[in-house]
C-alpha cells in the first residue's frame, strides 16, 4: 500500500508538472501598460514597439493600454487580469506595487519595473533596466566633444534607471577627462512629462556653461531638446544633446549628438522563454551592450576618432575587461558630480 500511494503521488506530481508546462506553453496573448502615449521616442514608445515585435514574432494577441498616467492603475490591471492574458507588462516603476498586488489577487503573470525584491516564481518578474554601459560610452563622447569643458546631466526624476545611467555617464566623463565640470539638475521628483520644466532647467544648465546635455526625461526630453536647439551661448559654441532610450534624430538631427538606445525586445523575448520553461519570476532581466539590447546611436555629429574611442571602450565592456559600476543610489550620483542643482 505505501508503494502504491507513493507511486500515485509521483504520478499526480508528474501530471501536475506536465499540466503546468502545457499551460505555460499555451500563451496566446499579452498586454503592456504605459503611463504616456507611445509617441515619446523613449520609454513608452520603445516598450510598445518591443511588445509589438514580440507579439508579431510569436503570433500573440497584443493589448496596449497607454496614456494611463502615474497614479493608481489597479482598475486597469483588474480589467486586463479578467481577460486571462498570458502576461501583463506593467511598464512603469510607479506600477510595481499595484501590479504585484493584482498578480497575487488574480493569479495573473505580471512583469514589473525596479522591484527585484518582489519576484514571485510563476507570477511576478522584475526588469530593473538601465543603460549604464551605454551611458559610460556617451560620457566618453561628451568629454571629447565639449568645448567649454562643462557637461550637464538633466533628469526628470531620480528613479533607479536614471540614477544608474547618470552614474555611468559621469564615470565615462571622469575616466576620459577628470578636469571637466559636471553639472546635475533634477526637474522634479517625477517630472517625466514636464517639458516646460525641462526646458527651464536645461536653459539654466546651458547658461552655467554646459555645451553638452545628457538628458533623461521621457516626454520631458522634448523640453530639453528645445532648450538645446534654441541656445545662444555667449561664447558661440554649439550646444549638443545626448538622449536616452529612443532615437530623436528624426526630430532634430542637427543638435542630437547621440543616444543611449534601449531595445526591450530581447528582455520580453526572455520573459516568454521563461514562461514556457516554467522559470518566470525566478530571476530579473537586464540590458547589456553584449546582448545588443543597449547601443550607442551612431551619428555624423560625432568625430570619427571619438567614435572609435567609444567603440574601443564598448569592446572592453562587452568582454568584461572594463566594468561599469552599477548603482541605483541617488547619493552616489550626487557625489560623483562636481555640483548638484536640484529644482523642485
Amino acid at each position: 500500500m505505501p508503494f502504491r500511494t507513493a507511486a500515485l503521488a509521483a504520478a499526480l506530481l508528474a501530471a501536475s508538472a506536465l499540466t503546468a508546462t502545457a499551460r505555460a506553453a499555451e500563451i496566446t496573448s499579452l498586454a503592456i501598460m504605459t503611463p504616456e502615449q507611445g509617441t515619446d521616442f523613449g520609454w513608452n514608445q520603445q516598450g510598445i514597439a518591443a511588445a509589438q515585435a514580440v507579439a508579431k514574432a510569436h503570433g500573440l494577441k497584443l493589448t496596449i493600454a497607454q496614456g494611463l498616467g502615474y497614479g493608481d492603475v489597479r482598475a486597469t490591471l483588474r480589467e486586463l487580469a479578467d481577460d486571462k492574458l498570458g502576461l501583463i507588462i506593467a511598464h512603469a516603476s510607479g506600477y510595481n506595487t499595484a501590479a504585484a498586488e493584482i498578480a497575487a489577487e488574480t493569479s495573473s503573470r505580471v512583469a514589473i519595473v525596479d522591484s527585484p525584491s518582489k519576484l514571485k516564481p510563476g507570477l511576478v518578474a522584475d526588469y530593473t533596466l538601465n543603460g549604464r554601459e551605454g551611458a559610460y560610452l556617451a560620457g566618453i563622447v561628451a568629454a571629447r566633444v565639449s568645448k567649454t569643458k562643462t557637461v550637464a546631466v538633466v533628469v526628470s526624476g531620480e528613479p533607479p534607471a536614471w540614477n544608474a545611467q547618470s552614474y555611468g555617464f559621469a564615470a565615462g566623463v571622469r575616466a576620459t577627462d577628470p578636469a571637466i565640470t559636471l553639472r546635475y539638475a533634477v526637474i522634479g521628483p517625477a517630472a517625466y512629462s514636464d517639458a516646460a520644466g525641462a526646458k527651464r532647467v536645461t536653459d539654466a544648465a546651458i547658461a552655467a556653461g554646459a555645451d553638452v546635455v545628457f538628458g533623461q526625461g521621457n516626454g520631458a526630453s522634448f523640453g530639453m531638446l528645445q532648450a538645446v536647439d534654441t541656445a545662444k551661448p555667449a561664447d558661440g559654441h554649439k550646444v549638443w544633446f545626448i538622449d536616452v532610450i529612443g532615437d530623436k534624430s528624426s526630430v532634430d538631427a542637427s543638435h542630437l549628438l547621440t543616444s543611449v538606445v534601449w531595445d526591450y525586445t530581447p528582455v520580453f523575448e526572455a520573459m516568454l522563454t521563461d514562461i514556457k520553461a516554467d522559470t518566470f519570476g525566478t530571476h530579473g532581466y537586464h540590458l547589456t551592450l553584449a546582448s545588443g539590447s543597449i547601443k550607442l546611436l551612431p551619428s555624423p555629429n560625432i568625430p570619427a576618432a571619438v567614435w572609435d574611442e567609444a567603440m574601443a571602450a564598448q569592446k572592453k565592456i562587452a568582454d568584461g575587461s572594463l566594468k561599469v559600476e552599477e548603482t541605483y543610489d541617488a547619493a552616489k550620483v550626487h557625489a560623483i558630480m562636481t555640483s548638484v542643482a536640484a529644482t523642485p
